[in-house]
């Protein structure tokens, strides 16, 4: 996935930048870095890697190397950015939230139109890289990221830092968010409103899909009106986003306890008590037990959040290490009784397997699990939603495959709460793991607490219905 910061002041933003960009470290685990501008200075940049340490811990030794009113910082699970282009339109450094279906096929276009690509490590090309590399052969800047929305299959949003302030743009659908933050002489745009309290800002805005602004320390210019039509991920209320961060107006915290409550007035299950998989379980289990009327036990804790998502690591292995070490149980408060535990999801059942055999293992009665989304069923085009190469990484297509022989057979019966091969899909995984119960929030739902239209909200990992 990945976050972006990007702030204007009538001051140094150096302190700012540093913080906010900190605030999106949840939404990725592999590289960071940040660029400011200064009359004096230019442009000063720095990346590191963070697959062994934290963003902070890397950028505070050399923080004092930055100067400047105005920057941009990300955090990425995928690319080193920012980058710095010299082009036509100026100087710029870059910073995107993206993933690109069609790299290949843009790589081998601008080979043969003349362009040139630095390789990295990996041999790849840098998404974001080829993204400026689009935004210059505009004849400006909305010009050029026009041709980004045009030519980019999946999506990407940016923040651009130039001489002139920060412009941010958003994905043409509306994929991913972006926040306008506010106060006494500065401007600041985030994936993450998380980014905003502990740095006095204040919501001004939400950017539209498609829309185009320039910050600057006074002032905010629409350089490109917002498309009507959004398709927003209904996946960042229910796992990426921090629980105080908003989007669209919907805060993500009420979205999860929201969705707890509606499937714990209409459980029927005999439960002495509602637990959480900690963090992005709790929100929905909070609001579960208050719907059903059941207490809230905190019977499993994440020791720290030093571990990255478990779905997240390349190899099965380490993610199967992941997921159990991160989370300890407390045999005090399961011993004989049943359990009933509220979890984000299921991708590959990574977490699941181990998470139920150690509840039983420490005296749970029993054990049922209720899931805040609906099962996943379409591998996501439009997002970096996780390292999986395949469709049958996911859990439910292993299951299709083996019921019908072909992973992809009957996806819209699967994907049908009220259908028989829905509940036979739903009671396989339960019966793989022992659980004594397993229940999916449906999507119809799930919309119902983000509480926008289900035409602006995409909900293609569930149902497959965003063709964009």
């Amino acid at each position: 996935m990945g976050g972006f910061f990007g702030t204007v002041s009538t001051r140094s933003c150096v302190t700012d930048l540093y913080y906010g960009t900190d605030y999106n470290s949840h939404m990725g685990t592999k590289r960071g870095g940040m660029a400011t501008y200064s009359e004096e200075k230019g442009f000063i940049r720095s990346i590191h890697n963070l697959e062994s340490a934290y963003f902070r811990s890397k950028f505070e030794s050399n923080l004092e190397k930055f100067s400047g009113n105005s920057g941009i910082g990300v955090i990425s699970d995928t690319d080193p950015q920012p980058i710095i282009i010299n082009s036509h339109l100026g100087k710029f450094a870059i910073v995107t939230v993206a993933k690109i279906q069609n790299i290949d096929e843009l790589e081998k276009e601008l080979l043969a139109e003349g362009e040139h690509f630095g390789e990295l490590s990996s041999g790849k090309t840098n998404p974001t890289e080829l993204i400026a590399l689009l935004v210059v052969r505009g004849k400006n800047f909305v010009d050029g990221i026009e041709n980004v929305y045009n030519k980019v299959k999946g999506s990407c949003s940016m923040l651009i830092l130039t001489e002139d302030g920060v412009i941010a743009a958003r994905d043409k659908w509306g994929r991913t968010p972006i926040v306008i933050g506010k106060k006494e002489g500065a401007y600041a745009a985030t994936s993450e409103s998380t980014a905003f309290p502990n740095l006095d800002f204040e919501i001004e805005r939400f950017v539209g899909p498609g829309e185009i602004l320039r910050l600057r320390p006074h002032g905010i210019e629409q350089m490109r009106k917002p498309e009507e039509q959004m398709q927003i991920c209904s996946f960042l209320w229910v796992y990426y986003g921090f629980p105080v961060s908003s989007y669209e107006g919907r805060n993500v915290e009420e979205v999860r306890f929201r969705c707890g409550y509606e499937m714990g007035t209409k459980d029927k299950a005999e439960v002495d008590c509602i637990c959480g998989i900690p963090d992005s379980g709790v929100g929905m289990a909070l609001g579960y037990s208050e719907g059903k009327g059941v207490p809230y036990h905190r019977a499993v804790s994440k020791y720290t959040p030093t571990w990255p998502r478990s779905f997240t690591p390349s190899n099965q292995e380490l993610r199967s290490l992941v997921a159990k070490m991160k989370l300890i149980p407390n045999r005090t408060m399961m011993t004989g009784k049943r359990l009933l535990f509220c979890d984000d999801s299921i991708v590959r059942g990574t977490q699941l397997k181990d998470s139920v055999n150690m509840l039983f293992d420490y005296g749970a009665k029993e054990v049922h699990m209720r899931i805040a989304c609906p099962p996943l069923i379409y591998g996501c085009p439009f997002l970096g939603f996780s390292s999986s190469k395949t469709d049958l990484e996911l859990m439910t297509r292993r299951i299709i495959k083996d019921l019908e022989g072909d992973e992809n057979k009957d996806l819209d019966k699967y994907a049908d709460p009220d259908s028989l091969q829905h509940r036979r899909m739903v009671q396989r995984i339960a019966d793989m793991f022992g659980l004594t119960s397993l229940e999916f929030n449906r999507v119809d739902t799930l919309v119902k607490a983000i509480g926008l239209p289900k035409c602006k909200v995409c909900t293609h990992c569930f149902d497959g219905s965003s063709h964009f």
